[in-house]
């Protein structure tokens, strides 16, 4: 039996390796189960759909849990190959170390992917790496302020106590199996459990390994996203993040127009009639000749409202008054009600919108990649600036952020503001009107209308707000309206009832603000030569709420517009075409701007004889019967936004490209 006893103590440590796999998979489904009863409960989904999405989410996790037992597998081969039994006495030591440090780093995957998710609804993507590049300390006093830490800490020390405690538990020598068989035999099945930990780690026999193929199981968006693991869902973000930012990104060629140009300009026209000679000139477009316009330059101010998702307005009321002073407006202006984020965070919804292009794809922003110190040349405050305008970017946070003010004054920006020129300019110590991310939206309000009250030449002026954000912090002074939390609304609504309810109070307290920034445009002689923008970067409510028309919701947004009565269009304006961030430009130029070139890739929402369709970089593509998941499209005015999109992220790629020539 001697001879067989090197042997047998590796099988019998792989064996304990097969235990402490199958306790770490129940774990992982523990998860999943966690995702499903706390987002997916409400969600459309048949028996048949929600087994597949456990049975695919058990494949992928065991795929995980194969890649991280795969070296220690290999490595009880090569021991066992070349007899070195002097370093079995080690093993068991050896191996609780290499678990404890595999298993802690899968255990914060997906503890960090599970707190995004709580956030966004969806797993990690690269932009979960923003937070590298973000303002670390802010992050803190958020994280803070907006969970009990003290309680997480110990619930993860728990955690990982009895994690450690299985680990050593499971991993100690033992001799439950005694095999007596031949050396060729031990070799079968050395190379019958190597082979099926790889079979088992790629988890398929396609052309692809399953982590890189996960197919739809459902139509339900959430049942559709619990199959992922987390370990792949924040390993892949990590490649979209490291290609983006060192710029080895071929958009071109993923969207299938590699070599195909021309034709991506054609269906992005809906014309094969276009300049083959010079592609950009394809995008060159000019405002209409408005004789209201001719000599006159309004004021234009665009305000993008952090985290305005309008889901949320659906359950406005007396006793639930979430709109505030804001309400009015919406009523008596103009109010596209099927727009979209281009995007699910703010620089990455910000950039695109000035820059008149839609978001790419697993991209970084511009200000933190190789393109911070490029000079858009169809940047919307150039296309202004040119027109005569003084143009201000107005951020109601540090400029330091995310290099926004470097890169904005680089964009056709005259002048770049943020939250210590604006406390400067109102005479206030910043302390006192500011939260952890900048100054009071009311504030960043008060900056922006006296600067138009005083000005002398016509203004541009885009304002970037900081609340309605984590940690959720409102003056003191502010008396909130009514916001008591219907059944209804509670029955959609995930998470912690009572931080929720203060990211209620935070986005009451935005909204108002804003309406009574417009009551005092409207009261004054500014009511006459301004046209003011609202939209918003994202829907972050999404990920606290449930709704009822998932994919149609989770991304809606604001794009309202106030224009003087003397500005108005004569025609009917279709408020309920689909649309996104890269129309908000070419609409605004065409309200604004007397026989103006300029260069975008949106479309003008005045225009009801071409295609409208909405753009979010996550996939999600509105049309005009609501929104669908590329490569989903079933209607054929789906199939056209479906091909649009393609073509539009292709054009953008070749522009952007464009500037590194």
């Amino acid at each position: 039996m001697q001879k067989y006893q090197h042997f047998n103590f590796l099988i019998n440590l792989l064996y304990s390796v097969l235990k402490l796999s199958i306790i770490v998979l129940l774990l992982m489904f523990s998860s999943r189960l966690y995702l499903f009863l706390n987002y997916g409960t409400m969600s459309n989904y048949s028996y048949s759909e929600l087994f597949d999405a456990f049975f695919l989410g058990f494949r992928l996790d065991a795929s995980m849990v194969a890649y991280i037992n795969a070296l220690g597998v290999l490595l009880m081969f090569i021991i066992w190959f070349l007899r070195i039994s002097f370093i079995q006495k080690y093993l068991y030591s050896f191996y609780r170390l290499y678990f404890i440090l595999f298993l802690s780093v899968l255990a914060g995957f997906t503890f960090t992917d599970l707190t995004y998710f709580s956030f966004f609804g969806e797993h990690s993507t690269l932009m979960i790496f923003g937070v590298f590049d973000d303002d670390t300390e802010a992050l803190i006093r958020t994280a803070i302020s907006n969970y009990n830490v003290a309680l997480i800490s110990l619930l993860l020390v728990v955690f990982f106590t009895f994690l450690y405690f299985i680990i050593f538990k499971i991993l100690k020598v033992n001799k439950k199996i005694e095999l007596e068989i031949s050396w060729l035999k031990q070799l079968s099945v050395f190379l019958f459990i190597i082979i099926g930990v790889a079979l088992i780690g790629r988890g398929s026999v396609g052309i692809f390994p399953l982590a890189y193929s996960i197919s739809d199981v459902s139509q339900d968006p959430l049942v559709n996203k619990l199959p992922q693991t987390p370990g792949f869902a924040i390993l892949d973000s990590y490649t979209q993040y490291s290609k983006s930012k060192s710029g080895n990104y071929n958009l071109i060629k993923t969207v299938g127009y590699k070599g195909k140009m021309p034709e991506a300009f054609e269906t992005y026209k809906h014309t094969t009639d276009i300049d083959r000679t010079n592609l950009l000139n394809n995008l060159v477009q000019k405002t209409s000749k408005n004789e209201k316009l001719k000599g006159r330059l309004p004021h234009v101010v665009v305000v993008m409202v952090e985290s305005f998702g309008m889901p949320l307005l659906d359950y406005q009321s007396d006793s639930f008054n979430i709109m505030g002073r804001l309400k009015k407006h919406f009523e008596e202006d103009i109010l596209f009600t099927s727009f979209i984020s281009t995007s699910n965070g703010t620089i990455v919804s910000l950039e695109p919108t000035l820059l008149n292009i839609t978001a790419r794809p697993k991209s970084t922003s511009f200000a933190q990649s190789s393109y911070l110190n490029t000079h858009f040349k169809q940047a919307s405050a150039r296309v202004y600036k040119d027109a005569g305008y003084e143009t201000s970017f107005v951020y109601g946070g540090d400029l330091f952020w995310r290099n926004v003010g470097s890169f904005m004054s680089r964009q056709g920006f005259d002048n770049t503001r943020g939250k210590g020129a604006i406390a400067k300019s109102l005479n206030k110590n910043i302390n006192s009107i500011s939260h952890d991310w900048g100054v009071f939206d009311e504030y960043l309000y008060k900056y922006v209308y006296q600067k138009l009250e005083n000005a002398t030449s016509p203004q541009f002026i885009f304002v970037l707000t900081t609340n309605n954000h984590p940690p959720y912090t409102i003056p003191k002074d502010y008396k909130s309206t009514r916001l008591e939390v219907s059944k209804d609304l509670k029955d959609h609504i995930t998470g912690d009832i009572d931080l929720v309810k203060r990211r209620f109070k935070d986005y009451a307290y935005a909204v108002d603000s804003l309406g009574g920034f417009l009551d005092e445009v409207k009261a004054s002689s500014l009511a006459q030569n301004s046209v003011i923008a609202v939209t918003a970067d994202n829907n972050t409510v999404e990920g606290v709420m449930r709704y009822d028309n998932h994919l149609t919701q989770i991304k809606r947004i604001p794009f309202y517009i106030y224009i003087p009565d003397s500005l108005k269009p004569k025609e009917q304006i279709d408020t309920t075409i689909a649309s996104s961030h890269k129309d908000i430009f070419p609409t605004l130029y065409n309200l604004t701007l007397y026989d103006k070139s300029y260069t975008a890739i949106g479309t003008n929402l005045l225009d009801n004889n071409i295609l409208h369709c909405g753009f979010n970089d996550a996939g999600v593509i509105m049309a005009k019967n609501g929104a669908f998941k590329d490569s989903k499209a079933t209607t054929d005015i789906e199939k056209q936004c479906q091909e649009y999109y393609k073509a539009s992220l292709a054009v953008t790629e070749y522009l952007i490209k464009s500037h590194k020539k």
